[in-house]
């Protein structure tokens, strides 16, 4: 008789795999936290503030309570509010349009490159005379390093200049990614960064931080985290928030930058793999010439209307799929009201429709791709 062995489900991301590398270390560096009671802004924050900047080459770091929180931290440091406009891209999740909407300002959708996912900085014009047309006054433009992938910071760079544009990047994703033979986190006016536990470089919480080196922004950004803080706490020299970075995940987050550049080689090895054994049945993820992902996902197009077919049949063998993002922004209730740039958003409206994401961490082993990898192209030959 035949028995047929089923296997335990695949983790889409493997924190327990993660955990179980850096338990002790973890630990004790918690523990210490627990033995010295500074669970606001102790001395492990200032410590990760410090190996972040040096890791990303910014000069300034400002950690805070989440990546939407960094975002935040970096519009209101630059003034931005009511009347003014923050351009960002449709395809993204929906905290780099959120964040203009919570400071008063209004966002305008643009489209991405269907090759990358990232904001098309040929858009950027187009969206600023939808801005004037409105009577609104264009101010930033927030490109997000999607999936991992940094932006073309060169060409948003060029397109803001024109425009005179502030440039906060969303780098949530993409954070340790290299354009350019640079990291992410030195480019425009400031970068903002996530820690969210799913993230390549994840707490055991929420986390963000913001990077510049503008010494007057970063005051700006110490401030506000804080209540607008001036001298002390008691000394309120304008509006803030309560953001700040705890101590314990500081802590947590100084253990896990030391493994950082091993898990991004890991990642960039297992996308390697994903792509030889599947370029010749999905569109595989394009990294150009002169830029690294750290994959914060493994994202393939699957065209002809096959994408939920595909999902369900690597559901039925435990394999978990994901897709980012399935409605783009401008299609959202929340956000189907907010100017769209010149020329639409047809990219964004087709990539919705065809992505789909699969497994990808720092751990994966070659077994467990090859057993994606065949179910997958099973699926789409069936």
């Amino acid at each position: 008789m035949n028995v047929r062995t089923e296997l335990p489900p695949t983790p889409f991301i493997d924190v327990a795999a993660q955990r179980r590398r850096l338990g002790p270390a973890i630990d004790a560096a918690v523990a210490r936290v627990l033995n010295h009671c500074q669970f606001i802004m102790g001395p492990e924050v200032r410590a990760f503030e410090a190996e972040l900047a040096a890791f990303c080459g910014a000069k300034h770091v400002i950690t805070c309570a989440s990546g939407t929180d960094a975002l935040v931290l970096g519009l209101r440091a630059l003034g931005i509010g009511p009347g003014d406009v923050v351009i960002c891209p449709s395809f993204t999740f929906c905290a780099t349009a959120e964040v203009a909407a919570l400071v008063g300002a209004t966002p305008v959708f643009v489209d991405v490159d269907p090759l990358t996912f990232n904001i098309d900085a040929n858009g950027i014009a187009g969206a600023v005379e939808t801005a004037t047309a409105a009577g609104l006054t264009p101010k930033a433009v927030i490109p997000v390093d999607l999936f991992g992938l940094p932006a073309d910071h060169s060409a948003v760079a060029a397109a803001a200049k024109a425009a005179n544009l502030f440039v906060l990047d969303d780098a949530a994703q993409g954070f340790g990614a290299i354009y350019r033979n640079k990291r992410l986190g030195t480019f425009g006016h400031a970068t903002a960064t996530s820690f969210f536990p799913a993230k390549p470089l994840g707490c055991y919480g929420d986390g963000g931080a913001v990077m510049t080196d503008d010494d007057a922004l970063a005051d700006a950004m110490r401030s506000i985290r804080v209540h607008g803080q001036g001298s002390d706490k008691y000394d309120n020299v304008r509006i803030g928030l309560a953001s700040r970075l705890d101590t314990v995940q500081a802590a947590v987050l100084s253990e896990k930058l030391k493994i950082f550049p091993d898990e991004i080689d890991a990642r960039n090895k297992a996308a390697r793999y994903y792509s030889n054994a599947l370029a010749d049945v999905v569109t595989v993820p394009a990294v150009p010439k002169g830029y690294t992902s750290v994959w914060a996902q493994y994202t393939i197009r699957v065209s002809g209307g096959r994408r939920d077919a595909l999902a369900a049949a690597l559901k039925a063998e435990g394999i978990p799929t994901a897709v980012y993002y399935p409605i783009p922004l401008h299609r959202q209730q929340a956000y189907r009201h907010y100017p769209v740039g010149k020329g639409g958003l047809p990219v964004s409206e087709r990539l919705a429709g065809e992505v789909i994401s699969l497994p990808m961490h720092a751990y994966l082993d070659t077994a467990t791709q090859d057993r994606i990898i065949e179910a997958t192209r099973r699926a789409l030959k069936a």
